[in-house]
């Protein structure tokens, strides 16, 4: 049976899921590509979002690439116009609208009240990433490690992007080469 329909469904919902970015469809992503549907397994879907960071455009590029490991070309494009469309649509409407609404009295509450809900998402999103990818392994007893290396690395790229000015490409170069050394199989 074609999964056409399926991630037709499953990205048109996740679109309306991103106030304030990509990152927040995230852990619903994760439920909905690995857990309901299995489409994914956990590493492929941090691999996903990982090269999706990595790949000039937007980060959520990366949803073509589930599109076409699940159904091949013609499911990338279906989810590419699933996850795009909606929003695209829904955002020129609502700026529109938004424009129209200048002085409009709930207009600096609702941008008040939508602020934390971005946010929150997007924090559910890097927590739910973050989880994800620092696993490391499972064991023959079915227990998930922590890779340490992983969370020193987050960690040391968290307070070189907050102190310093140094150019997050070579922070990129720097965590993959030591990657190829630390996480070599």
């Amino acid at each position: 049976m074609s999964q056409i329909p399926a991630l037709a469904r499953v990205f048109l919902y996740l679109s309306l899921l991103t106030v304030g970015g990509g990152m927040a469809a995230y852990p619903e992503m994760e439920t909905l590509t690995v857990d309901v549907h299995h489409w994914l397994t956990q590493a492929q879907l941090v691999h996903f979002y990982s090269v999706g960071q990595m790949a000039p455009g937007p980060n959520m590029n990366m949803v073509a690439a589930i599109g076409e490991k699940v159904a091949g070309i013609a499911g990338a494009l279906v989810v590419v116009l699933a996850f795009y469309a909606p929003t695209g649509v829904f955002t020129l409407i609502i700026g529109r609208l938004w424009k129209r609404l200048t002085n409009w009295p709930w207009r600096t509450s609702i941008q008040r009240g939508l602020a934390p809900v971005a946010l929150g998402l997007m924090l559910a999103g890097a927590f739910t990433f973050g989880k994800s990818s620092l696993r490391f392994a499972q064991t023959a007893t079915s227990a998930v490690e922590i890779h340490w290396l992983a969370v020193v690395l987050a960690v040391a790229v968290l307070v070189l992007m907050l102190r310093t000015k140094l150019n997050p490409a070579l922070m990129i170069l720097g965590c993959g080469v030591i990657g190829v050394f630390a996480f070599h199989p």
